[in-house]
């Protein structure tokens, strides 16, 4: 009888074990989908933007948006966060969710973009942004990738199964991996390093997220 009790109680035990595993795997999945899926979205809204506007944000587009859009946004261009803030002054962006990257030190969106203080406050993207490319360029050139961490130049490795999500040109997401010291390899290179042929030699424009 004691040895059917036993047999039962480690059934119980190996089919909770199964459940937790089960839904830590569902948890991480989910996670590593949404970095992906934001990084599509937020592609669609640069593309969208370069067709209403010529470019993808930078300092040139500041005064048009402004003009067409109204809005009081200061609009900066020193980190990502300040250049996807012109998707929300152009009408392009209606939530800052599709921003959010997790990593060490990042914060979900809290949906607040009204003003220069909460338009993706520090913590609330973790992309970062290739200032001052086209859509006519190279189509394997990156143009966001995630996950950075916050207030840094650092990708953490620890946050999306030691992957980035890289957004291309041509509005593919790709996977990449992410070495040690936080940088991304792609071809046995650093992403950024300006050998990668998509750079032609010069050293990428990169906008970090604050």
């Amino acid at each position: 009888m004691k040895w059917l009790i036993q047999i039962g109680v480690g059934s119980m035990v190996l089919l909770l074990l199964l459940f937790v595993l089960q839904k830590m795997g569902r948890m991480r999945d989910h996670g590593e989908r949404e970095i992906y899926n934001n990084a599509r979205q937020v592609g669609m809204a640069l593309f969208e933007f370069e067709t209403e506007y010529g470019h993808f944000p930078e300092s040139s587009t500041v005064a048009e948006v402004k003009r067409k859009g109204g809005s009081l946004l200061t609009l900066g261009g020193h980190s990502s966060n300040d250049l996807f803030a012109q998707l929300f002054a152009a009408g392009i962006a209606q939530s800052e969710s599709m921003f959010y990257a997790k990593s060490k030190a990042s914060k979900k969106p809290d949906a607040i973009w009204n003003s220069d203080a909460t338009v993706l406050a520090h913590g609330e993207c973790g992309f970062a942004y290739i200032y001052g490319l086209a859509s006519t360029g190279d189509p394997d050139t990156p143009l966001i990738f995630g996950p950075v961490i916050p207030g840094t130049t650092t990708l953490d490795r620890k946050s999306n199964d030691g992957k980035a999500a890289v957004l291309r040109m041509d509005n593919s997401v790709t996977r990449l991996p992410i070495d040690s010291s936080g940088k991304i390899i792609y071809k046995g290179m650093d992403l950024l390093d300006p050998r990668q042929p998509f750079w032609h030699g010069k050293a990428p424009d990169v906008r970090w997220p604050k």
